[in-house]
């Protein structure tokens, strides 16, 4: 049976079975026991679809993260806050306090420690590719305080220094652009088609119809147009930094 086949079963397209061989797509209890009919495996996949499922990220981001920790290449347009995978203990501390002001602090260092764990990424020198453009509110805006911040942008620019990570500023002055109404996150994968992820406050939704993917990639395409250069980028994330320590030490 071809993905295509097996696909219209599940009501699905064939990229997404692809998907979900290739393990960048979560297998939920609806499609486990559609699989299960299909292929007549008895009740195989809704067995396993529950453990499956546990995951130490919320609900909305968890298939994300599952395919975010396969992807050859991840490319990002962060317009409010410094991506995840980037951030600080302390900066994340700040971000899920924000807006989990009433959350016990148990809950909030669970969430911390999920989100820094996500860092391991960059443990290999070259895999995955990652490249940013982070909107310059997001650098200015001085979350957690100037210490939390200062320490935060030093950390974005030391991985660029070790040329980790591809960033680029979307400067003030550059207006307008292709993505004003919020974030998006590309990710190619080996072995299975490209996804496409976007996020809100508490929710988010995986993509991978062919004709969106390509056209948020040339959104994609667009913004590092309308971005500073690498080198300029990293000259302004230090300026950044700078000022909030002179800042914090009049």
């Amino acid at each position: 049976m071809s993905q295509e086949e097996l696909g219209q079963r599940l009501f699905v397209s064939g990229s997404f079975i692809g998907q979900l061989e290739a393990g960048t797509r979560r297998m939920q209890r609806e499609y486990a026991r559609l699989l299960d009919e299909a292929l007549g495996t008895e009740d195989f996949f809704q067995r396993n679809c529950g453990a499956a499922a546990k995951s130490k990220y919320p609900e909305h981001f968890a298939e994300a993260a599952e395919a975010e920790a396969v992807a050859t290449e991840i490319r990002q347009f962060a317009p409010l806050l410094i991506p995840g995978i980037l951030q600080t203990p302390a900066y994340a501390r700040a971000v899920f306090r924000a807006y989990r002001p009433t959350a016990p602090e148990a809950v909030i260092e669970e969430l911390v420690t999920a989100r820094i764990d996500r860092a391991r990424l960059l443990d290999d020198p070259t895999s995955p590719l990652l490249w940013m453009v982070i909107d310059e509110a997001a650098l200015r805006r001085q979350t957690g305080g100037l210490e939390v911040m200062a320490e935060a942008l030093h950390h974005v620019a030391a991985l660029i220094r070790r040329n980790r990570i591809v960033v680029q500023v979307l400067p003030f002055d550059a207006g307008a652009h292709a993505s004003m109404e919020g974030s998006m996150k590309l990710m190619d994968f080996e072995d299975a088609p490209p996804l496409l992820y976007f996020e809100g406050v508490g929710t988010g939704r995986l993509e991978d119809d062919p004709a969106t993917v390509r056209y948020q990639r040339r959104t994609f395409q667009f913004l590092t147009a309308c971005a500073l250069s690498p080198e300029r980028s990293l000259a302004l994330i230090e300026d950044i930094a700078q000022d909030c320590g002179h800042e914090e030490h009049p």
